[in-house]
């Protein structure tokens, strides 16, 4: 199983402090059936900075540990980047890192309560130059959860997205689940990825995600196997997305 979104590099953002926490957090996920995690560390959200070169470095020496030790795992590299208006220039100037190094996705997070006015435009800049941005965990964005129809655009558009295993295992409440099989079931979302950044809080809970994906409708399958084929260069299993009819407030203003 491939893990397209994980914290795993010790000190340089909010994931494990120490080699040690690391350690633990690649004993957990062998334990949950995963053989190969991207390292996406925070970059450009405020608070951390990981330029490619340094993610590539952190890796590298990973992956040296993880050979000392005959641990039956791989890291590849990549970055979780927060959206700004500079993404493509940035990437130009080698300093954005695609997912595991070799493809053309990117992961892009989204401020945890909006969706900026330029999200769109971005996009678009982002897929003439032949990136396809993935959109980190909508489903924990508030914006996103009120109107679904600013998700449904970036897909439309061209982008993809992925859910957070936990929330699909219910680990962020009822409601966050229910909203994360929806995106799945609406072809909004089209990864699963664990989002972990410790062994204790936020942990990698793939194979509890998986199972209750497969017990709700069998979606499971098509998650894996676009997480292996982003890895292996292979075409994804997409299929066009669905409109969620907006609730509450949207609902109302939508229909006017």
């Amino acid at each position: 199983m491939i893990d397209i979104h994980c914290h795993i590099l010790a000190g340089i953002d909010d994931g494990p402090q120490q080699q040690s926490d690391t350690l633990d957090m690649l004993e957990k996920a062998i334990e949950d059936g995963i053989t190969d995690i991207i390292a996406t560390p925070h970059h450009r959200n405020r608070k951390y900075i990981n330029d490619k070169v340094d993610v590539l470095s952190y890796v590298g020496e990973l992956n040296s540990i993880i050979l000392e030790r005959e641990l039956p795992i791989k890291i590849h590299p990549g970055q979780e980047v927060r959206i700004y208006g500079e993404i493509v220039e940035d990437f130009q100037n080698d300093e954005i890192l695609c997912l595991a190094g070799t493809t053309n996705y990117v992961l892009v997070e989204l401020p945890s309560s909006q969706v900026p006015a330029y999200t769109e435009r971005v996009v678009y800049e982002m897929l003439v130059d032949g990136l396809v941005p993935i959109i980190a965990h909508p489903e924990r964005n508030s914006s996103i959860m009120e109107n679904p129809d600013k998700l449904f655009r970036l897909i439309n558009q061209g982008a993809l997205s992925q859910v957070t295993a936990a929330s699909v295992a219910g680990d962020f409440g009822k409601k966050v689940q229910k909203f994360s099989i929806e995106l799945l079931e609406h072809q909004l979302s089209h990864f699963v990825a664990s989002d972990a950044h410790d062994i204790n809080h936020r942990g990698f809970a793939m194979k509890r995600a998986l199972k209750v994906l497969n017990s709700t409708y069998n979606h499971d399958l098509q998650v894996i196997e676009n997480a292996a084929n982003l890895l292996n260069g292979k075409p994804l299993n997409l299929n066009p997305p669905i409109e969620i009819k907006p609730k509450g407030f949207w609902s109302k203003i939508l229909s006017r």
